[in-house]
């Protein structure tokens, strides 16, 4: 089985142009991604998906692989499609996110696993439990909810489930962690799905899959990253690669 890990990366962002390329510790952005990524054994191969140069150039510089693609794509999953279409010797493909930093190479193999033990599996991704109270009902935090063999049933910037009664404990609340796993062919396949009611309202790609009938596993993972989608994003990730001595 041939898994490689794809990381889409463009320039433009409006709330932090360029971030892909922003200063993290003295290194581009998207070099702490690829450079976490790269000590993964279950991936064959590593590659930034981009439209932009100076993303390409930054990415060849520091020794990475880089793919250019079509500028008007509307996902990153449109992105990865592109890359892997002329690639029938891929299996399985990897989304990783280039505004996480400090994601944790293991992961990555907790993704993966559920498609390596059940080959009928089309797609995987990953939730963690939530610690703090106030995230449950920030709508930035995506929850997920999931039926007993551990497939996403539904993901909502809602607090989901919705806790009718008091419960002793208060109940478990799930983040959803935006790492995606697909097979080749089921993420060319997904591509091509006509956008969902839900997913639009939801501003959530992935309803897309559940509301056209396909499944996701969601294995359970100890590790919560950290996205970047400002600047001060970016400063609050340096003092924890300061904190613990990464850079």
């Amino acid at each position: 089985m041939k898994a490689i890990g794809i990381i889409p990366a463009r320039y433009g962002s409006t709330r932090f142009p360029g971030k892909a390329l922003a200063p993290l510790a003295g290194k581009p952005m998207i070099q702490w991604v690829y450079e976490r990524c790269q000590s993964t054994p279950v991936l064959s191969e590593l590659v930034v998906a981009t439209d932009d140069e100076r993303i390409r150039s930054a990415v060849q510089a520091f020794g990475g692989r880089a793919a250019m693609t079509r500028a008007d794509h509307p996902s990153g999953t449109d992105r990865l499609a592109e890359v892997v279409a002329p690639r029938p010797d891929v299996d399985i493909v990897v989304n990783i996110q280039g505004d996480e930093p400090l994601i944790e190479p293991e992961s990555i193999e907790r993704a993966l696993a559920p498609m390596v033990e059940d080959r009928t599996i089309p797609m995987s991704t990953l939730r963690v439990k939530i610690e703090e109270a106030q995230e449950i009902a920030d709508p930035n935090v995506v929850k997920v909810v999931v039926d007993l063999k551990g497939f996403a049933l539904y993901f909502s910037r809602l607090p989901i489930p919705h806790q009718a009664y008091s419960t002793k404990g208060g109940g478990v609340y799930w983040k959803h962690v935006g790492m995606y796993v697909y097979t080749r062919d089921f993420l060319l396949t997904y591509a091509g799905l006509p956008r969902t009611d839900l997913e639009q309202r939801e501003r959530l790609e992935q309803l897309r899959v559940l509301e056209h009938g396909y499944r996701i596993a969601c294995p359970e993972t100890p590790f919560d990253s950290i996205g970047v989608d400002t600047p001060e994003d970016l400063a609050r990730v340096e003092g924890v690669v300061r904190e613990r001595g990464l850079a």
